[in-house]
């Protein structure tokens, strides 16, 4: 009896979100190689964790019950030790950033949807992590930026052209927000540039990006 051929892996499509594309437009040169064969790798396997996952909810709910920082100060306490550190470090600037939406009486949370948009021929998950609605109407979609260094030009632009673009999906008439958690610092679109050049630039980088990925190893 013959022994059935032995199936080769398949090559997972190119895909990002858009946490993974905007890192990907930062890099240059062969970092931006060895950042695209990790991604496909970790697709491919199915891993991946989100450490900040606790922060995240932490800040929601003192939003959401309006409680000054209550949850965001008690975090650090409750998540595994090996976290710890890495809490201590982004809880004072999100603290700092909770103040600064002003009186919590006219904020609250709002509901977004993910979207998947076509940056070229490259899809990629546009994935706020709340939205905000104020008292006077308007709304926020927001982006959490947690790395040690701050986001770059290139990496507020690009997120926050491509939150804008698909903003009908996420949050109706929202504002896309881009925070820098360690710092407590919100980024808000600015008028730096033409969007049709933005959108020539991130088509390029899509294009480099799933040629990469079709041939990491």
């Amino acid at each position: 009896m013959t022994a059935p051929a032995a199936t080769a892996p398949t090559t997972p499509p190119p895909y990002a979100t858009l946490l993974g594309f905007t890192r990907y437009v930062d890099r240059t040169g062969p970092a931006k190689a060895t950042f695209v064969g990790g991604l496909r790798k970790q697709r491919a396997s199915g891993s991946g964790f989100n450490p900040h996952g606790q922060l995240v909810k932490a800040l929601k709910a003192d939003i959401a019950f309006r409680t000054g920082g209550r949850h965001l100060a008690q975090i650090a306490d409750q998540v595994k030790p090996r976290w710890r550190p890495l809490y201590e470090a982004l809880v004072p600037g999100a603290v700092a950033y909770l103040h600064s939406l002003g009186d919590p009486d006219r904020v609250d949370l709002a509901q977004t949807r993910d979207a998947i948009g076509m940056v070229g021929d490259l899809p990629v998950k546009i994935n706020p992590q709340f939205g905000l609605r104020y008292a006077d109407g308007t709304a926020e979609a927001v982006r959490l930026h947690f790395d040690e260094a701050p986001p770059s030009d290139e990496a507020v632009l690009a997120t926050l052209h491509l939150m804008n673009r698909y903003a009908d999906q996420v949050l109706p008439h929202a504002t896309p927000i881009l925070v820098d958690v360690r710092r407590g610092v919100a980024h808000r679109t600015t008028p730096t540039g033409r969007p049709d050049q933005v959108e020539r630039w991130l088509a390029g980088e899509a294009a480099s990006f799933r040629a990469i990925w079709s041939t990491a190893a």
